[in-house]
């Protein structure tokens, strides 16, 4: 029995060796090589893979055979000969295993990355666009999406597993908006099967995505990266995170006054006495609640007409700070952890009865003003009809959170917000990928200091640049659009100041600038309008990418200014068949100042295809601005072809 029982080790060990060793000499690819991909036209390819040192591969392709022996650390490439768009191709690779790559197309890929306003998908817009997801029937555009991952100590190899999905009614929901609308409107201009490679994570600063070579230049970050190599100031880092994160996870005590009853206050038999009345949309802060961290219920009962009752409805509570759990009589029907996304919640025929109905919106805030954002969708909906939301509703506060010290204050370390942590692994990985070139889309996590993006987005370009090693790669990012509120009279502003960077970057040969401060809403930092800012940036393409010299890509852009007695005059480029203010009518946020630097508003009129700006306030002028504030509400200055002006300013100072 003895001798049977290590007869029986034996063979389970020569059994776990021997697949050890067979899943060692597997051919492996990098996950953008795989069904569906998209390869760069008219450039040579590199197809890179691993296998067991020494191991023989044979690839066929598109009419060609290869033969590679893999190197003694396993590596091996071919390089495919510049092919012309077209396929679908099947790609053959032999090894110790068989691979079979199905549907290749080979056209042009673009590398997307940014922040969250570059990955917000087509499912966010869904009811801004529905026609277009109904009609999204383009299997030749191709969208890889890169998951989240961060390192700041190494470069990693490969990116997390993705696959490359069509563009289809149901995969389209799951693009970039922005990156989309992009791509469609290349594809139906030029029939070219586009790749996107959509690389992005929301509230990141530019510096996460910049390489170490690439940051070296700029001491506040390379000093960072020194710190973040000293292994005794991680571990002190690593274990106080540790820490926090068991304090955090230690089980809470529910001292919410609505969860705490034997009738919890979302139930339907529950009866409202002593709440107070809130006007919908809005913040408590502004409604009698002042600087309250905790949770707090909000109810209204509406009257649903018969011909809605026994029907599917969805549910628009709009965008809620912070966290919700909504309830509909008394039935959960959603919930969200964090401010930005748009509450759209489906609401089953069983639940929407004819009369009386209730809705309770528990909502928890730890910082800044919690509520409902005001302006935006509050209704439910059959499809048919519609029932308006907004007006009074009432209110009870459930739990009031003890104020915060220091130590709650403190920050985690994220990797993802540190110079590096973001090239390092979603990055480094596709530079040896060929793409047409690259979009941008980001700038909001760096508006704090925003005199830094003078170096920061031009490093960025020259960094990314040198790893593809393809020249100056087109190079096509958006302008931060308008946000928050408008202010009155002239401000200054951090965003303007980084918008005045983005502008200045345009010095970098072959980028493009996409000005989309007529794309933004005041009161939220992910606007829906991804169409104008995708349909802006293929224009920008058609003339730094595919060489169109004809097309009107940009709206005006600041070239000069002349000063003549009270008034200064200005020149731009890019002004088409002639500058117009939109709309008709006098031109808006133009600022002029003096020696002191105190800016007025000022008359502005366009005569000679140029803009002449003055104030009876300003004797001598010296300086102008043109929409410098967050939000640049009225901002008309545009050519004749309906591209708006990028916001500027002439005081160098």
């Amino acid at each position: 029995m003895k001798i049977r029982y290590s007869f029986s080790i034996i063979t389970l060990i020569t059994a776990i060796l021997f697949t050890c060793k067979f899943s060692i000499a597997q051919v492996h690819l990098p996950q953008l090589i795989c069904d569906r991909m998209v390869l760069q036209r008219d450039i040579k390819i590199k197809i890179r893979g691993t296998a067991s040192p020494g191991e023989n591969v044979k690839i066929k392709f598109n009419g060609h055979s290869y033969n590679i022996i893999a190197d003694k650390n396993g590596q091996w490439s071919i390089t495919i000969p510049a092919m012309k768009a077209g396929g679908p191709y099947t790609m053959d690779i032999m090894a110790s295993n068989h691979i079979i790559l199905h549907d290749i197309l080979v056209g042009d890929v673009w590398f997307c990355s940014g922040q969250s306003n570059m990955v917000i998908p087509m499912e966010r817009v869904k009811e801004k666009y529905p026609g277009e997801i109904a009609m999204a029937d383009y299997p030749q555009i191709r969208n890889f999406f890169i998951p989240t991952v961060s390192d700041v100590n190494r470069v990693r190899d490969d990116f997390p597993p993705g696959k490359w999905m069509e563009a289809n009614p149901n995969d389209v929901l799951n693009f970039g908006a922005a990156s989309y609308f992009f791509a469609k409107q290349l594809y139906e201009k030029h029939h070219v099967p586009i790749g996107l490679i959509n690389s992005s994570v929301g509230g990141t600063p530019i510096q996460a995505w910049i390489s170490q070579d690439g940051i070296k230049s700029i001491a506040e970050y390379a000093d960072r990266l020194t710190v973040l190599r000293d292994t005794a100031y991680m571990n002190n880092i690593l274990r106080h995170d540790a820490e926090r994160k068991k304090l955090d996870n230690k089980p809470v005590k529910i001292t919410d006054k609505g969860l705490d009853g034997r009738i919890k206050w979302y139930d339907t038999a529950y009866v409202a006495e002593g709440w107070h009345s809130f006007w919908l949309p809005g913040y408590w802060n502004d409604q009698g609640v002042r600087n309250l961290n905790g949770v707090v219920w909000f109810r209204k009962e509406i009257n649903v007409p018969a011909s809605m009752a026994g029907k599917p409805a969805k549910l628009f509570m709009g965008r809620i700070v912070d966290a919700d759990e909504t309830y509909f009589n008394g039935v959960k029907v959603g919930n969200i952890t964090y401010q930005y996304p748009p509450r759209r919640y489906n609401l089953p025929a069983n639940l929407v009865k004819p009369g009386k109905n209730i809705i309770v919106v528990r909502i928890t805030n730890t910082a800044g003003k919690g509520g409902f954002v005001p302006d935006k969708p509050y209704y439910i909906t059959d499809g048919i009809q519609q029932l308006d939301l907004r007006g009074e509703w009432q209110y009870k506060v459930g739990e009031v959170f003890p104020p915060k010290n220091d130590k709650d204050n403190y920050s985690s370390f994220s990797a993802q917000n540190e110079p590096t942590g973001l090239y390092n692994t979603m990055v480094a990985p596709a530079i040896n990928y060929p793409i047409k070139g690259i979009l941008w889309y980001q700038g909001e996590a760096n508006t704090n200091k925003p005199a830094e993006y003078d170096q920061l987005l031009p490093a960025l370009i020259a960094d990314w640049r040198n790893k593809w090693q393809e020249g100056n790669i087109p190079f096509i990012y958006a302008q931060l659009p308008g946000f928050m509120e408008v202010d009155y009279s002239p401000e200054e502003s951090k965003w303007a100041r980084l918008r005045e960077a983005q502008l200045k970057t345009l010095s970098v040969p072959n980028t493009a600038l996409v000005v989309t401060i007529d794309a933004g809403e005041w009161n939220d930092i992910h606007p829906l309008d991804k169409k104008d800012v995708g349909d802006r940036m293929a224009l920008a393409a058609e003339k730094i990418a595919y060489g169109d010299s004809a097309t009107v890509s940009s709206g005006p852009v600041y070239q000069s200014a002349k000063i003549e007695g009270n008034k200064i005059i200005i020149s731009f480029n890019n002004i088409g068949s002639g500058l117009m203010a939109r709309g008709g009518g006098e031109l808006n946020q133009f600022a002029i100042a003096d020696v002191r630097g105190k800016y007025v508003w000022a008359n502005a009129i366009i005569k000679d295809n140029k803009v002449i700006v003055w104030s009876d306030e300003v004797n001598r002028p010296l300086y102008v601005r043109y929409a410098w504030a967050d939000n640049p509400e009225g901002a008309n200055l545009y050519n004749k072809e309906g591209l708006p002006a990028s916001p500027f300013t002439t005081d160098t100072r």
